[in-house]
């Protein structure tokens, strides 16, 4: 049975940094795309950065420059290093990988809070 768990959420100041954590289990993923997105309140599920197994990277234009997209395809973990967070930022954080024909496995979430 696959699994996803991220860890690494939490409350920081505005300009602070965080560093998120996806453990994937349950099976290999060292070929497949992983990635974030997450979710504001009252806003739709927006995708953040994804990486795939040969490391080409993408991100939203929102977080360019400020987010870093990495993976340890020998410990099945995706990370993502936030850096100069802003309040925009706050957001529930799901990790996700993706399958055949389309489909993604995805996290429960971590919830990012940045006060200002």
């Amino acid at each position: 049975q696959v699994q996803l768990v991220e860890s690494g959420g939490g409350l920081v100041q505005s300009g602070g940094s965080l560093r998120l954590s996806c453990v994937a289990s349950g099976s290999s993923f060292s070929r497949n795309v992983m990635g974030w997105y997450r979710q504001a309140q009252g806003k739709e599920r927006e995708l953040v950065a994804s990486i795939a197994g040969g490391g080409f990277t993408n991100y939203v234009d929102s977080v360019r420059g400020r987010f870093t997209i990495s993976r340890d395809s020998a410990k099945n973990t995706a990370y993502l290093q936030m850096n100069s967070l802003k309040p925009e930022d706050t957001a529930v954080y799901y990790c996700y990988v993706n399958r055949d024909f389309g489909l993604k496995y995805w996290g429960k979430g971590t919830l990012v809070t940045v006060s200002s």
